[in-house]
C-alpha cells in the first residue's frame, strides 16, 4: 500500500490545528483575583474567561479524530492483511506505532486534565481578616506540555504511516521459487506411436 497524500494531509492538518489550539489554551488560561464583596466583609474569587477550556477540549477532539483516521487506514497495525516479515520497515512501523500512541495518550491526558482544571472555579468565600482565600487556577505549562506532545505525536504518526506503507504487503505475499520453468516440463514426454499398416 502506498502512502496516500490526502490521508497524510488530513493527519498533519488535524495535528497542527490541535497544536495551535493547545498553544492558544495555554495563553488564555483562566486567572483569578480576590475581590471584596461590596455588601459585607467577605471576599470571593473573580475568574477571567474560560476560553482555554474550549480550546483545550477542541484540541483534544481534533487529536482524537486524527488518531482515529490514521489507525483506521492502517488498521491499527494489528488487523491488516500483514506486513513484510523481517524487514527494517516493519520494525520501524512497530516502533513508531508505539511512540505515536504514547505521545498521543500523553497529549490527550494533558489537554483533558488542563481543560477540566481550568473549568473548575472556587465557589467558597473567605472572611476579611481571616484565612487567606485561595482561588484555584490551572498551573502554568499543562497546555504547553499537551502542545509539545501533540507535535511529537504528529512526528510519530507521520513516520509510522510512512514505515507502515513501506512494509504493507496489501494482502499479497511473494512466494519463493516461483516463476516460469522454461527448460523443463512436469509432463513426461511420450514418443509418438505409429500404428502398423
Amino acid at each position: 500500500m502506498a502512502m496516500s497524500v490526502p490521508i497524510l494531509a488530513i493527519v498533519i492538518s488535524l495535528h497542527l490545528i490541535a497544536f495551535v489550539l493547545a498553544v492558544g489554551a495555554e495563553r488564555r488560561r483562566s486567572s483569578a483575583k480576590v475581590e471584596p464583596d461590596q455588601y459585607d466583609e467577605r471576599t470571593y474569587c473573580v475568574y477571567t474567561t474560560d476560553a482555554s477550556t474550549v480550546y483545550g477540549l477542541s484540541a483534544f477532539g481534533l487529536l482524537l479524530l486524527s488518531q482515529i483516521v490514521l489507525n483506521g487506514v492502517t488498521r491499527c497495525l494489528c488487523f491488516g492483511k500483514g506486513l513484510l516479515t523481517g524487514t527494517s520497515s516493519t520494525t520501524c512501523a512497530i516502533v513508531f506505532f508505539v511512540f505515536s500512541w504514547i505521545t498521543f495518550l500523553g497529549a490527550e491526558a494533558c489537554l483533558l486534565a488542563g481543560s477540566a482544571r481550568n473549568a473548575y472555579h472556587t465557589k467558597y468565600r473567605g472572611i476579611f481578616g481571616g484565612e487567606e482565600l485561595s482561588c484555584a487556577t490551572l498551573r502554568k505549562g499543562v497546555f504547553a506540555a499537551g502542545a509539545a506532545l501533540t507535535l511529537l505525536s504528529l512526528l510519530g504518526s507521520i513516520f509510522y504511516y510512512w514505515a507502515h506503507s513501506r512494509a504493507d504487503t496489501g494482502g499479497w505475499e511473494k512466494h519463493q521459487n516461483e516463476g516460469l520453468g522454461m527448460t523443463s516440463s512436469s509432463y513426461a514426454q511420450q514418443p509418438p506411436e505409429f500404428g502398423k499398416a
